[in-house]
């Protein structure tokens, strides 16, 4: 597949790294040199300097024979303008990040319908989702849904004294009459590890498991958690991710407090929110937020624009006694260093922004994909084809590459725990985790 992307930030070099990875071929266009002599230097693809709104620039590219078109530079009109053209030129695929409200108005006349951009994702909405989703289940740094959400992956940290720990991953599938579950994944000390029966879970693991959604509550007992809805909320930083956050939150009835310096944008809070309290004063000062109460909240959420204010607020919310926290930072690179830092949840904007827009691009065989932050490894839902050789065979016939594990099979609604003796169907949907250097081998294995 041939991709033009326009923008060489953090989202568009992410989508670059990801795609170029995959051997597909990939031009990226910037204005600024700088930037594309860093991707130059760490990525396999041809560099263009200059407009990417512009005919030249775009044929420059041999934007004709482009199969997908993704634009993310900074400035919206930029991404639309540049979205239009390549829809003149016969790209089939669109797609375009924006910031400014009026262009997801369904009454608006630039509105990605009219302009037939085909993904328009607004990237303060995607993040403000992001934190909605995985603020649902307290004890987790990270859920992802599958299945239209019968099927969840998900993230827990085993803490010392768990009474799992020094336990085999062939011990825990004995329980797997109690607790049908798939541990596809163990980070341990940065490093992503695909394991195998004899694997032994230790203290401070960051495990992932696929389970069906009904069973999250018994798996949860079973690893001595406890996950429940935040009743108590202080979200640190009242941009346009926090407003969002806290006006979701209050409709769900949680007791919100929005921490915000600026005294106008206090103000335009204030107005705008119903329940939620509107406090005017820094978030690193202890003192004004452990009279507010941060001591007793079941989750705090820094989303201010700078990351050191975002890290050291989570870090004083925890050290006070704040039971979680979900923490915005602009450097992915920093992600993993947080977590021995103590924080539960580090989420980047720019990447939860370009991982959305890469599950629209790997559309067709493979229905969605989750990459899962901090970590070298991606979770994708597929379609097993009835053209596909090893339909009405067992799971242990099938050669999987051996940085993979499969979660779960979905067949006609009901979510089946595999085994090696669980035969597919042609139209099974089948939830794969993958380190990412084996992608293409999966791809290529259902394609066989």
């Amino acid at each position: 597949m041939r991709v033009v992307v326009i923008g060489a930030g953090e989202v568009g070099r992410h989508i670059c790294q990801q795609l170029s990875g995959e051997d597909h071929e990939v031009v990226l266009i910037d204005r600024s040199a700088d930037r594309l002599k860093r991707a130059e230097r760490d990525l396999n693809i041809l560099c263009i300097e200059g407009n990417g709104a512009s005919a030249r620039i775009l044929e420059q590219a041999n934007i004709t024979k482009a199969d997908l078109f993704i634009a993310v530079a900074d400035i919206d009109e930029v991404n639309l303008i540049a979205c239009i053209m390549a829809k003149e030129y016969g790209v089939l695929r669109r797609v375009a990040r924006a910031r400014n409200e009026e262009y997801f108005s369904g009454t608006s006349p630039l509105n990605e319908y009219r302009l037939g951009i085909d993904l328009l994702i607004n990237p303060d909405q995607v993040m403000a989702q992001e934190i909605l989703r995985i603020s649902e289940v307290s004890e987790a740094f990270e859920v992802v849904d599958f299945a239209h959400g019968e099927v969840v992956l998900v993230g827990y940290q085993v803490k010392e004294g768990n009474p799992v720990c020094g336990v085999t991953l062939a011990d825990l599938k004995d329980l797997r009459g109690l607790y049908d579950f798939v541990i596809v994944a163990i980070v341990r000390e940065g490093e992503t590890i695909i394991p195998r029966g004899s694997d032994l879970i230790q203290a401070e693991d960051r495990i992932y498991l696929v389970v069906r959604r009904r069973d999250m509550a018994a798996v949860e007992d079973l690893f001595n958690l406890w996950s429940m809805a935040p009743k108590k909320v202080f979200i640190i930083g009242g941009g346009r991710v926090g407003f969002r956050v806290a006006k979701a939150l209050e409709q769900q009835k949680v007791d919100v407090a929005l921490v915000e310096t600026d005294p106008i944008r206090c103000e335009h809070l204030a107005e705008h929110l119903d329940s939620a309290v509107v406090l005017n004063f820094d978030g690193l000062d202890a003192h004004d937020l452990l009279s507010e109460g941060i001591d007793t909240a079941d989750l705090v959420v820094a989303v201010t624009d700078g990351d050191t204010t975002n890290i050291l607020s989570s870090l004083l919310a925890k050290y006070h006694g704040a039971k979680k926290c979900i923490t915005r930072i602009s450097r992915p690179d920093f992600i993993p260093l947080l977590g021995k830092l103590g924080i539960d949840v580090a989420l980047s904007p720019r990447l939860v922004a370009a991982n959305m827009i890469l599950r629209f691009v790997r559309r067709g065989a493979i229905l969605s994909v989750a990459s899962l932050l901090g970590s070298e490894a991606e979770v994708l839902e597929l379609v097993a084809s009835e053209r596909w050789v090893y339909i009405d065979k067992p799971l242990r016939s099938i050669d999987f590459p051996m940085d993979t594990n499969l979660g779960a099979v979905v067949r006609q609604g009901k979510v089946i725990i595999p085994s090696g003796d669980t035969v597919l169907k042609a139209g099974d949907r089948l939830i794969i985790f993958s380190m990412k250097k084996a992608i293409p081998m999966v791809e290529q294995l259902l394609t066989s």
